[in-house]
């Protein structure tokens, strides 16, 4: 009966066994086994072959608790900073909160957007040109290091 591997897993216990007792190069084990030789290295460098968790030992939510939302709330209407602005205000007083949570709980209470204030310049509106005209709009652009040309060298 074969060994039952977890999702990722793409050696057995066996093979690990078998990685750990050979001389073979990483190459050419991990041709003969059909993996990474990074694998092949990893294996051989680790003390045991048994196949370790790979979750955070201490596994932790950045979601933010009632308070901490209720928090990020008031503090989103009463500022009026943009998504990034109240991510780093906020950071200080909740250490866990990340970006998408943030934005998830912004959402929820309808604030994600900020509401439009003063006037915008209105856009330039394009003439009215005749059909079959053409318009060729030209921009130049700066040549960066990797654009110059390998004559002037």
């Amino acid at each position: 009966m074969g060994q039952v591997r977890r999702g990722s897993a793409t050696t057995t216990h066996a093979i690990r066994a078998a990685i750990r007792r050979s001389q073979a190069s990483a190459a050419e084990l991990s041709r003969t086994y059909g993996i990474n030789p990074k694998t092949v290295s990893k294996w051989r460098k680790r003390m045991t072959v048994e196949d370790l968790k790979t979750a955070p030992r201490e596994p932790r939510s950045s979601v933010p608790s009632r308070e901490g939302e209720a928090a990020v709330v008031a503090f989103r209407r009463h500022r009026l900073l943009p998504l990034d602005d109240c991510l780093y205000a906020l950071q200080p007083s909740i250490p866990h909160l990340d970006l998408s949570p943030l934005r998830r709980c912004l959402q929820r209470h309808g604030i994600s957007r900020l509401p439009d204030v003063g006037d915008k310049p209105a856009r330039p509106k394009f003439r009215r040109h005749r059909i079959g005209y053409v318009l060729i709009d030209v921009a130049e652009l700066g040549a960066g290091p990797r654009m110059r040309s390998r004559r002037g060298r």
